[in-house]
């Protein structure tokens, strides 16, 4: 699966996805038109090994709500990011059975590789 989970108004997934050429086999889904699916959830943290891995603390609701006080649990994680699209840290790429979450420089270098060598 070649799959880029995104949303179609940040500029930086905009850039991102300029800068790595994806290839016409990538599906594209602006996580704010499309929500992601329990489904599609669960095959990420599978990918990944953690809802939290793939959880935006830089979200606007995770600063409104406070929730930088709270133990926050794996569940909590997985309902944050069902709840609302902007807890969800994007853009997050799925290529060759690999995931990469985010858009650090590193992350993106890696993306780019993997998406070459596929």
């Amino acid at each position: 699966m070649n799959k880029i989970y995104h949303l179609s108004t940040c500029d930086t997934c905009k850039r991102i996805i300029k800068q790595l050429g994806l290839p016409d086999n990538f599906t594209f889904q602006d996580i704010k038109s499309e929500p992601i699916t329990v489904k599609q959830l669960e095959e990420m943290k599978k990918l990944s090994g953690s809802y939290e891995s793939l959880f935006s603390r830089r979200a606007k609701l995770y600063k409104e709500r406070n929730l930088a006080e709270e133990d926050l649990a794996e569940e909590d994680y997985k309902g944050f990011i069902l709840e609302h699209y902007t807890f969800l840290k994007r853009p997050v790429i799925i290529t060759g059975g690999k995931i990469f979450i985010g858009n650090s420089k590193k992350t993106v270098e890696a993306a780019a590789a993997a998406i070459a060598g596929s």
